[in-house]
């Protein structure tokens, strides 16, 4: 099947369209039904009669955005109507929804009459928070925008103007950057002169470009003053008429430093691009087919070409999903009556800044594993970045609220942390122990210390305050790693063929000696393999955890701390626990890691292992301890070792959480089951703590609940050992990394307390 075919294949498939309206709250009683309308509904009715604002407070009107169309302009369709425009605006509604958890109505409107559009949109002032217009033709597009920014008293955007300048904006800071240029010097050439193009002009004066350095053409040729006079050109193309020779695009470009493109495909040549100034920066956004092909345009000169498009299989893609969702999520957030231009400079250079820092895994994987660092093939971030929400919607709102335009404030702070909640349940959970670990940062050494993503991840723990790590490695190795990346810290190195580390030795073979480790033995384990000499400098107090793996089997990778550290003193075996996240639920699997086949007592302690784990991310644990039997109801070796392991555990004055078993994995985690076939079990709610019956069902359970279940996997963190030790899963992405520092950064914390 063809593109067209799979389009219409997707849009058609059951339910039609690509939105639907979900409810938040319960509807399952007819108490809830009473609550959610008749009787109940009229309370907050009363209270929004009495103050409008409390709208915000008790509907949806603060998350709620109207995406608004004539479809006189659809891009690259034109006037369809407002009818054949609506999966554009569901589209739209779609965009909004996955990258800023804002919900969308899409209003097609069958009205070309500027004055009876705008009448229509500003009587939906009640029911929004904000206004996207979108597709709308020019000149009627300015007109209508600023009258409704006039008459509503919640922003309005028109997204075809401003998203496009926002997000170029923010690239050709970046460009501007990397050719070193200032902005107010460089002479720009802009071929379009309609909306998109008028508004990349005057956004680009907002960013310090000189007005009298924009020459604008459209498909007559260069806007001059002459033309201005002659009225040739409308009111808004009149702005940047230049007092200079009438010209074509070719006469326009030669000498600029800046070419933006929003017009029509191929219509730009290498001799033009040959003709601009050294190291020019292009970006040709026609769409679907740029002015210039993006391999012409590079290869059209030897110097540095900085080529940016609309298209996303090549580098610089300028997307407006990079800026109107989290646009608006900050406006929205602080209640401002309009986005206005601070609004929009905030974006740009967030988005700019953000260009700079090291891009998370998960994004280079979305992109083929192709390399993405700060340089002349990534100017701009990625639209899946996630890190965009919780980057440039603070920014925004900050901007908003300095800019008199917020009729409520935040702490940039806490609501960065709230934005971060959006994107699932493991980032609010991580976010509880992060904070932890950053009011006490501990010593982290990281065994393959001179991989790329132990490097990235070390950085990524200084900038965030998380841990100072130790890296452990080739220092040489090291630093050509920290260079090649672009990253911008010092870390401390600990190179074993750097130094004299015999006093690790001599104690490695102190601990080892009568297991068979001779002398010479410990001063090559030491020297070759960075895991036994990470577990010494924790051992000796040099450290205060140690994360390893990341190159190893997970045995291989928990031998030397096991050899080494130990157990705590009251713990005979350690335990591998993930941390699983669902939408509104979090779930603690143990063991699934270490414990092939263990016995009753073996499954009490991990009980108790995951149970403490738990309280460190502020959750109060109820353990369930796993079988295929339900009290009793199957009578085996397996279910019965199992049922004394809750026995213990329950009869122990000394356990201080809920604990239950034997049961079966649905008893307990469906409240329905506890609480009316096995009323008597000890936990007053469904488990959160999930205690496997072997090493197998662990494995499988946590790993079927993750690839089904939809859940985000945090781990595996390794409880029960003397001191903070965490084995990294082969492959495990940065962010992974950073995690079970924070982890053990939180682990190192308890213990000296």
């Amino acid at each position: 099947m063809g593109l067209d075919e799979d389009a219409l294949e997707y849009h058609e498939r059951e339910p039609p369209g690509k939105l639907e309206i979900a409810t938040t709250k319960p509807t399952n009683t007819q108490r809830d039904l009473s609550l959610a309308y008749s009787p109940g509904v009229a309370a907050p009715c009363r209270k929004i009669d009495a103050d409008e604002t409390d709208a915000y407070r008790y509907t949806a009107k603060g998350n709620l955005v109207g995406v608004v169309s004539n479809g006189s302009a659809v891009l690259g369709l034109g006037d369809i109507g407002a009818q054949a425009s609506k999966p554009v605006m569901e589209g739209k509604g779609v965009l909004f929804k996955r990258f800023a958890d804002i919900d969308v109505f899409d209003v097609e409107l069958d009205q070309h009459d500027v004055d009876a559009f705008v009448e229509s949109v500003a009587a939906m002032e009640p029911t929004f928070g904000g206004v996207n217009l979108e597709d709308i033709k020019a000149p009627e597009c300015f007109e209508i925008e600023t009258r409704l920014r006039e008459r509503m008293d919640v922003p309005v955007f028109h997204d075809d103007q401003h998203g496009t300048a926002i997000i170029s904006g923010a690239g050709l800071l970046n460009a501007l950057d990397i050719v070193q240029k200032d902005v107010a010097d460089v002479d720009i050439t802009i071929s379009g002169a309609g909306a998109s193009a008028i508004a990349c002009a005057k956004f680009y004066v907002s960013l310090g470009a000189t007005r009298e350095n924009i020459t604008m053409c459209d498909s007559t040729g260069i806007i001059t003053e002459s033309r201005a006079d002659a009225g040739d050109v409308n009111e808004h193309k009149a702005e940047f008429a230049r007092d200079v020779p009438d010209g074509d695009l070719a006469d326009a470009m030669e000498g600029a430093d800046v070419f933006i493109g929003l017009s029509a495909p191929d219509i730009v040549s290498p001799e033009m691009v040959r003709s601009m100034a050294d190291n020019p920066v292009i970006f040709a956004m026609a769409n679907p087919d740029p002015e210039i092909e993006y391999e012409d345009a590079k290869n059209a000169r030897d110097d540095t070409v900085i080529m940016g498009t609309g298209r996303s299989d090549h580098p610089n893609q300028v997307n407006n999903v990079l800026g109107f969702p989290f646009i608006f999520r900050g406006a929205l957030d602080v209640r401002a009556t309009e986005i206005n231009e601070d609004m929009k400079v905030a974006c740009a250079e967030a988005l700019a800044e953000l260009a700079r820092e090291d891009v998370p895994d998960q994004v280079v994987k979305a992109y083929g594993d192709q390399p993405l660092q700060f340089g002349p093939e990534y100017i701009i971030p990625k639209p899946v970045d996630p890190r965009v929400l919780f980057e440039v919607a603070p920014a925004v709102a900050d901007a908003a609220m300095a800019s008199g335009v917020a009729r409520t404030d935040l702490d940039l702070a806490a609501y960065r942390e709230r934005l971060e909640a959006r994107l699932g349940k493991s980032r609010e959970m991580m976010r509880v122990v992060l904070n932890k670990a950053k009011s006490d940062p501990k010593r982290v050494a990281l065994g393959e210390g001179d991989d790329e993503k132990m490097i990235r991840a070390a950085s990524q723990m200084v900038e965030e305050g998380v841990a100072h790590p130790v890296l452990i490695g080739d220092r040489d190795t090291i630093d050509a790693t920290i260079t090649d990346l672009g990253l911008d810290f010092d870390p401390e190195v600990v190179d074993p063929e750097a130094a004299d580390y015999e006093a690790y030795a001599e104690r490695l073979h102190e601990l080892r000696k009568r297991d068979g480790l001779t002398r010479s033995e410990a001063t090559e384990l030491v020297e070759r393999d960075p895991n036994y000499l990470g577990s010494v400098m924790v051992e000796q107090g040099d450290a205060d955890a140690l994360l390893t793996g990341l190159t190893h089997h997970y045995p291989s990778a928990l031998r030397p701390p096991l050899q080494v550290i130990g157990t705590a003193p009251d713990a005979e075996h350690v335990a591998g626990v993930y941390m699983l996240t669902f939408k509104n639920r979090v779930i603690f699997c143990a063991d699934t890691t270490v414990n092939t086949a263990p016995d009753a007592d073996v499954l009490a302690e991990i009980a108790e292992h995951v149970a403490a784990l738990a309280r460190r991310f502020n959750v109060d644990p109820r353990v369930a301890m796993l079988s295929y039997s339900d009290f009793g109801s199957v009578e085996t070796a397996g279910t019965e070792k199992v049922a004394e392991a809750a026995a213990a555990l329950r009869d122990d004055p000394s356990v201080d959480f809920q604990v239950d078993g034997e049961m079966q994995a649905d008893t307990a985690v469906v409240a329905d089951i506890l609480e009316d076939t096995y009323d008597f079990a000890e936990l007053d709610g469904p488990a959160n703590c999930l205690v496997f019956p072997n090493l197998e069902a662990g494995n499988i359970g946590y790993k079927l609940l993750q690839r089904l279940g939809g859940a985000d996997a945090i781990g595996p963190m390794l409880t029960g050992m003397d001191e903070p030790v965490h084995v990294i899963q082969r492959g495990d992405e940065v962010k992974d990394i950073v995690n079970l520092a924070g982890v053990a950064v939180v682990d190192a914390q308890e213990e000296d307390e």
